[in-house]
């Protein structure tokens, strides 16, 4: 058993931080290890079954950033607790000085304006360190070093994300990568057909199996039919799926009586699959074919179970048609998610799993849905993101990203009841402005990546039923989000 233990100041409330049950700590080979939080007073304990180094990451409070996640550098345990603000102003420092280094290698120019912040980031950590024994003091310097190694990483990003698209500019007047939306069970006409072709050149249709076959051998196609003749017509990228929805609610009430018989549930899966595939054969030739594998929650399924389910569907869709271009979502791609406890592969390892089945992986698409609970992937910088898309494009394999980010936290009954968008920060709701600002930032770093070949958002509609509250680019009352303007700026700057 380890404990590994961090002391913060008495200005933070304990009892106000609804994400602290969502920390968790990551070993030097970025597996994340089952654990528990419990906290006393100003102490909060990290509890695991082993006493290996680590890096805590964990939600915190950063001015204008609100409450993203933040990791500390790897820590041993010790009987002393650490001070919390001073350990994560080191490991956001650290972080930020070793993608520097990095990035001056391979010949990126830094901006003028990083050193300053950097400079004064490390002078007020090396001031908190000296202070160590006085908390509340040591905590306030820390803060302000974490709030300034943000503002210098979020530079250097931009600064980085900016150099990458000019270069891909000189060399194409084209980047290579689509950029799409989730037409889930919308079919745009009119208005909504013009503002679509203007922001996107590609489509997801969404091929929901629990509402294709609600009963037994029953098929209704008639919607898909009509999207799929929609996007040909107007000459859009299509890709089809997910086919295969692993989470609690993602497959047919039906097939629950074959929960217990698995190779009766593969017959089922596999029919489907090669069902979906045949009828559109030579109009879909992109297939999401499953998602959620690697976190679950259908039918009780075992991770072994899950594992062999998605490697099968593969094989299936391969049969049908060995020229289709085949790709698997990941949710949580951090692997937040592995401290429960209920799953031993990380999302990198569920899909070399995969990929060494030698079914034929085309991508893998990451989904990054920020500010929805639980289970959602918390709030992260450029530079945290950045980092993750050189993980994921270590693998060889091309990367698509799945995006989400509410634009309001009431009530959204059309929104499946297992994701709650929840509050961003402890004074500040999500909005539609935020969730453009978001949309501005991340997009253009997700273009830069050489591995990324698609980015598409979630959901088109709230009109219509859909997975993330409020994460449509219009309102239920046909009003057009901010965020579908920014699709509209990227599309053309960076495909006309």
């Amino acid at each position: 058993m380890g404990v590994m233990r961090f002391r913060i100041s008495s200005k933070e409330n304990l009892d106000d931080w609804p994400e602290l049950d969502q920390a968790y700590i990551s070993g030097v080979d970025r597996r994340v290890f089952p654990c528990r939080v419990e906290r006393t007073a100003n102490e909060i304990s990290v509890i695991r079954q082993t006493a290996e180094s680590g890096k805590l990451h964990i939600c915190w409070p950063v001015e204008g950033y609100g409450r993203p996640v933040v990791q500390t550098c790897s820590l041993p345990e010790r009987e002393e607790p650490y001070p919390l603000p001073l350990e994560l102003a080191r490991g956001k420092i650290s972080q930020l000085r070793n993608q520097l280094g990095a990035w001056q290698v391979a010949g990126m120019i830094i901006p003028k304006a990083f050193h300053p912040l950097n400079q004064q980031a490390h002078r007020l950590l090396a001031k908190a360190v000296q202070k160590q024994d006085q908390l509340e003091e040591c905590s306030r310097l820390a803060q302000e070093a974490i709030v300034l190694a943000f503002q210098a990483s979020d530079l250097m990003t931009a600064s980085y994300t900016q150099q990458r698209l000019e270069i891909y500019r000189r060399r194409s007047t084209q980047l290579p990568s689509l950029l799409g939306c989730n037409l889930g069970q919308f079919l745009p006409a009119g208005e909504d057909e013009r503002q679509y072709l203007k922001a996107f050149n590609a489509a997801l249709i969404s091929i929901d199996w629990q509402t294709i076959e609600p009963r037994e051998g029953e098929y209704r196609w008639e919607q898909i039919d009509r999207q799929v003749e929609w996007v040909l017509s107007n000459k859009l990228f299509i890709q089809g799926g997910p086919l295969l929805d692993l989470t609690a609610n993602g497959m047919p009430n039906w097939l629950s009586k074959w929960d217990s018989d698995f190779l009766n549930l593969q017959s089922f899966v596999s029919d489907f699959i090669e069902t979906a595939i045949s009828r559109y054969f030579g109009k879909i030739r992109y297939w999401e074919i499953s998602a959620y594998g690697n976190t679950g929650g259908a039918l009780d399924l075992t991770e072994e179970q899950r594992l062999t389910l998605v490697a099968r569907t593969l094989e299936v869709a391969r049969q049908v048609d060995d020229e289709i271009q085949l790709s698997i979502r990941v949710e949580q791609p951090w692997g937040g998610y592995l401290s429960s406890g209920k799953n031993r592969l990380s999302p990198l390892h569920f899909i070399d799993a995969i990929v060494r089945s030698g079914v034929g992986l085309s991508s893998v698409n990451l989904e990054v849905a920020v500010g929805y609970s639980p289970r959602k992937t918390g709030y992260r910088d450029l530079l945290e993101l950045s980092q993750l898309l050189d993980l994921w494009g270590g693998l060889g394999i091309p990367l698509q990203i799945s995006l989400a980010h509410p634009s309001s936290s009431g009530e959204d009954p059309l929104a499946r009841s297992d994701v709650k968008a929840a509050l961003t920060d402890r004074d500040r709701l999500p909005s539609e402005e935020q969730q453009a600002d978001w949309v501005q930032q991340v997009v253009p770093l997700l273009m830069a990546k050489q591995s990324v070949v698609g980015v598409y958002w979630t959901n088109f509609s709230d009109s219509v039923p859909h997975r993330f509250p409020h994460s449509g680019l219009k309102d239920p009352s046909g009003k057009f989000k901010p965020a579908i303007g920014v699709f509209d700026h990227y599309l053309n700057q960076f495909w006309v």
